[in-house]
């Protein structure tokens, strides 16, 4: 074998292969939560369970109900976040909302709490989209977090702006997720 050839190969291998891992770490690392006594619930869909087709592209396409519970005393506001993890072309963000009022108790569905803002999402508008996978079953997280601060953004902020103002300002995280495979 030519050493000189295939050793190469082999170290460009491994440092492609640290440097993605280095990267997701980092990722990750941006949405630790502080203190996890915040939840999320549904009372249409169970954690890590079938999302129904209602608030799907198969469906309405509207939101669904979700009910906050444990916001930190000092929270100043919300974020909700909703993307899909699985789609074929990296995360896509379905739906995205700020300045959601700290005593808020539920997000009614095909409803935006008053005074919250959506901003743009994948689909190149603010506002909800529903699930709608071209293949298999996707996972739909919906993120909400409690921060120390309302957030100046313009409707037409993307998730990355919006990360990028919440960054320093997470008093706490929980997670929703749903499930959802096209009919």
């Amino acid at each position: 074998m030519n050493w000189r050839i295939i050793l190469p190969v082999v170290i460009l291998i491994f440092a492609v292969f640290a440097g993605g891992i280095i990267l997701k770490q980092s990722k990750e690392i941006t949405v630790q939560t502080k203190s996890g006594n915040m939840k999320l619930t549904s009372s249409t869909f169970a954690h890590n369970q079938s999302i129904p087709s209602k608030y799907t592209c198969d469906g309405a396409n509207t939101n669904p109900p979700l009910t906050i519970f444990d916001v930190p005393t000092n929270a100043k506001s919300l974020v909700l976040i909703m993307d899909d993890p699985d789609a074929p072309a990296g995360t896509w963000v379905h739906w995205t909302i700020w300045n959601i009022d700290p005593n808020t108790k539920e997000i009614a569905e095909n409803n935006v709490p008053q005074g919250a803002i959506q901003g743009k999402t994948s689909f190149g508008k603010p506002g909800y989209g529903g699930p709608c996978p071209p293949s298999g079953t996707h996972r739909y997280f919906f993120k909400l977090y409690a921060l120390d601060t309302d957030l100046s953004l313009s409707p037409q902020s993307s998730v990355t702006d919006l990360e990028k103002e919440m960054s320093g300002h997470i008093l706490d995280k929980t997670d929703l997720i749903g499930l959802y495979s096209r009919q």
